[in-house]
């Protein structure tokens, strides 16, 4: 189940004012768009793209900076309505999850797609949002059905027709096939899943690594994942890609505060916090570039994740200009653990972090734009 528009659809629920009007969620003139409801999108506004030029396509957008506490409240609010159908649930975002319903028509007297519709009629009535499922026998079909009919849709890609569904359609439906591996498969020859169908797993390994192991295996509609309850989390990141390659050192940094809150607000929603500080990078020619720095007492703070982050950018800013930024913490731990000893070379980290905690009471209570630092409007 895959939420639509998340961000916008809880912002117009909350202001009925909103309902027709263009909206996006994201930073000032100069920021980036987070995301976009669907009246933004058909002019052309995109996730990750330049708030000036979304302004362009759309100039009569209403901009609203995003309200994470509102988000994560509505989320939960949607697990709990998924806990009553199946305990088997692996959540991949605030608005996205897997949800095996395998035997479960047997308890609730109903197949799978009939609860499936009935959880979307309830987020609806209950929660004034709506969602796309998609359903079918393994997480990779899953995947792809849900993004076939957004908004509101409702897809299904049974076991008998998996081939002839995905036989000319793109390989770019495969999670994780981005430009830089597209580009790699058009070299080949490879461009849908037909082509794909052609090479054995043997030449695909040699070719493209591991990578090449799991083409062959989507490209017959393969996919043993099982659904992983609450699995242990690995790291906390975000990033983006530019419309247009920037080397442009405010800008970057702008974006890299602007990710390291993000980073820092979930990692706090969640109770976590990071050991190791990550940094990546894509250049213009699409090599990617990671930095790592472990720090001795795990974080949570944004300061310390922009802090450490900025200075990770600085060994390899030469190498730009970027298509693609990206910050995050990982190796993960109870928040208890974090952020208690005293840096002795920064005297002034102490009262930075007390501020921080005083931003995030404020932020909490009128909203995410009631405060901001100058280097966020960058």
């Amino acid at each position: 189940m895959d939420c639509d528009a998340f961000y916008a659809s809880v912002e117009k629920r909350d202001d009925p004012t909103l309902a027709d009007k263009p909206l996006i969620i994201g930073g000032g003139r100069r920021g980036v768009v987070s995301t976009a409801c669907y009246v933004a999108r058909i002019r052309g506004v995109r996730s990750a793209m330049p708030m000036f030029q979304a302004l362009k396509l759309c100039p009569d957008a209403v901009i609203i900076k995003p309200r994470m506490q509102a988000y994560v409240e509505a989320s939960k609010a949607i697990r709990a309505m998924m806990e009553e159908m199946t305990p088997a649930i692996e959540p991949l975002s605030l608005d996205e999850a897997f949800l095996d319903l395998t035997g479960t028509a047997r308890l609730h007297g109903h197949p799978p797609a009939v609860m499936l519709a009935r959880l979307i009629k309830q987020m609806r009535q209950e929660l004034g949002l709506t969602g796309s499922i998609g359903l079918s026998h393994n997480k990779f079909l899953a995947k792809v059905a849900s993004d076939l009919d957004k908004p509101h849709g409702f897809s299904v890609i049974g076991k008998a027709e998996t081939m002839d569904f995905l036989r000319d359609r793109p390989v770019r439906l495969i999670w994780g096939v981005g430009q830089a591996t597209q580009a790699s498969l058009d070299k080949a020859g490879i461009h849908t899943f037909a082509d794909l169908l052609r090479w054995d797993e043997k030449d695909l390994t040699q070719r493209f690594g591991s990578m090449g192991l799991r083409l062959h295996r989507l490209a017959r509609g393969q996919d043993a994942r099982r659904i992983s309850r609450d699995a242990p989390m690995k790291s906390i990141s975000n990033e983006t890609t530019f419309h247009e390659d920037t080397a442009d050192p405010e800008l970057l940094d702008g974006h890299l505060w602007r990710m390291a809150q993000k980073v820092s607000d979930r990692a706090k929603a969640k109770g976590q916090a990071g050991r190791v500080i990550t940094l990546k990078l894509k250049t213009h020619d699409f090599k990617t570039l990671t930095r790592r720095h472990a720090l001795r007492d795990p974080t949570q703070m944004a300061d310390t994740i922009y802090r450490e982050a900025r200075s990770l950018f600085y060994i390899v800013a030469d190498r730009g200009p970027f298509r693609l930024l990206g910050c995050g913490i990982s190796d993960l731990v109870a928040e208890g653990e974090a952020d208690r000893a005293p840096d002795l070379l920064d005297p002034d980290a102490a009262k930075r972090a007390n501020a921080e905690r005083a931003t995030d009471k404020i932020r909490a209570k009128f909203g995410d734009g009631a405060i901001l630092k100058g280097r966020s409007l960058r």
